[in-house]
């Protein structure tokens, strides 16, 4: 029986990895574009809103909080996991709404996304970016919402020994690490390419 639950489940732990993998590839093509591209003309060098260091602080606690959510679920702690979970799923959110806030600053700075491929290439791996986030937070409202149903110790501890629910907070951690590290990459690469704008301009 237990061969027959571990076989339904690989294809949903397949299909993660292989969600990630996609992106490594994509993110890869869109790099090395970014690379050849800088040679050519009509390239015109911009910095990065101060405020994407920020939301990059805010990645990097969300990854720390969902951590410890995975380890609250683990050790029984249901009300540390509905926290934390929470957390994560805040900070998420946040992290989106700093990321407008950085385009914003950017479009008033005069870098749209036709006029200077600069602009252009952060404006897309952001926004990519930005769409593998909105799936880990519809992931996130997800598993936020079977918590709160599941308030009583009883009805949470008979959820968290399901060996399908295991596998869900187990991939959906993964995921979400994975979307705190891609963005530290991007982050660093665009870093280390245009530098950033300090001091922070409202």
């Amino acid at each position: 029986m237990s061969n027959m639950i571990t076989k339904r489940r690989e294809p949903f732990r397949f299909m993660v990895w292989l969600g990630i993998a996609s992106s490594v590839m994509l993110f890869t093509i869109l790099l090395s574009a970014y690379v050849v591209r800088q040679a050519g003309p009509g390239w015109a060098q911009i910095k990065l809103p101060t405020v994407f260091l920020i939301s990059t602080v805010v990645i990097m606690l969300s990854s720390l909080t969902i951590h410890n959510a995975g380890q609250a679920f683990r050790h029984e702690r249901f009300g540390s996991y509905r926290t934390n979970l929470g957390t994560t799923l805040v900070l998420g959110l946040l992290f989106m709404i700093l990321q407008a806030w950085g385009w914003r600053q950017m479009i008033r700075s005069g870098v749209t996304l036709d006029a200077n491929p600069a602009g252009g290439f952060v404006y897309i791996l952001s926004g990519i970016h930005l769409l593998h986030i909105l799936v880990g937070l519809i992931l996130l409202g997800i598993a936020l919402t079977e918590a709160l149903r599941r308030r009583l110790y009883v009805d949470a501890f008979v959820y968290s020994v399901n060996p399908p629910n295991q596998l869900k907070i187990r991939l959906l951690t993964l995921y979400w690490h994975f979307v705190d590290i891609l963005w530290i990459g991007l982050f660093l690469f665009l870093l280390i390419h245009h530098g950033i704008d300090l001091p922070l301009s409202l």
